[in-house]
């Protein structure tokens, strides 16, 4: 894996309006490394998601993704940057077939569609259904698709496990190990539940009352889980 930084968040402050939802948030990303977003609900970690995208108010602070700042650029500027994101929304186009869904998107690179067809066959299956004929776990399994053909440098999953069938979410949590772990896309995964999450990331953050309350690897966490329960009042287990 490399070691170079791809993403790097200094001093940021963010919300939406006049209303400040996370204030002073630094972190790095090297590249080829996964990183855990935890908290409990209301923390900020959709906020941050959205602050990285493009999509919230930022009152201060720095982003830059590989040497590259990019904190006043526009939504679409930040997608060509390089930046692939799976909103809690998924926001596929359900009105074309989950092929067309893929090639409107696709840029060049190593995920093309044939590879995806691979990560999920249940989509090759349904390559020439609607989107509106999908199943949640099948839209959220094309919405991440869809981020992987866009070729980013950094992927960003917002709850992707959310109101899943156990079956589904094994699924998910599977293609997210290979795509981070296995083949080095760097990514942010925000996720409720740490137990599903620390398994198949390298590090993790928690938020808290606006801020970075606390940063460890995943695999600390794991046998350790006493931070957990004093963050968020959950163990790992």
């Amino acid at each position: 894996m490399g070691t170079e930084l791809l993403l790097s968040v200094s001093g940021l402050r963010c919300g939406y309006g006049e209303a400040v939802v996370l204030n002073d948030v630094s972190f790095d990303l090297p590249a080829g490394r996964s990183l855990a977003l935890l908290g409990r609900n209301g923390t900020g970690k959709t906020t941050l998601i959205d602050t990285l995208v493009g999509v919230t108010r930022r009152h201060a602070g720095q982003i830059s993704l590989a040497g590259r700042r990019i904190e006043a650029l526009p939504v679409y500027a930040r997608a060509g940057a390089g930046i692939g994101w799976v909103p809690q929304e998924r926001n596929i186009f359900k009105s074309l077939t989950v092929e067309e869904n893929l090639s409107a998107v696709a840029r060049p690179g190593p995920w093309n569609i044939a590879r995806v067809w691979g990560l999920f066959p249940r989509l090759q299956e349904r390559r020439r259904n609607l989107g509106t004929q999908l199943s949640g776990g099948e839209q959220q399994m094309l919405a991440f698709a869809r981020a992987l053909v866009l070729n980013p440098q950094l992927l960003l999953l917002d709850e992707p496990l959310e109101g899943l069938a156990p079956i589904i979410v094994q699924e998910l949590l599977q293609a997210i190990r290979r795509v981070a772990r296995d083949e080095g896309l760097s990514s942010i995964v925000v996720e409720q539940h740490p137990h599903m999450v620390l398994g198949v990331t390298d590090d993790a953050i928690v938020l808290d009352r606006g801020g970075i309350a606390y940063r460890a690897s995943s695999a600390a966490l794991l046998a350790d889980p006493a931070p957990l329960d004093a963050w968020l009042g959950v163990a790992a287990h």
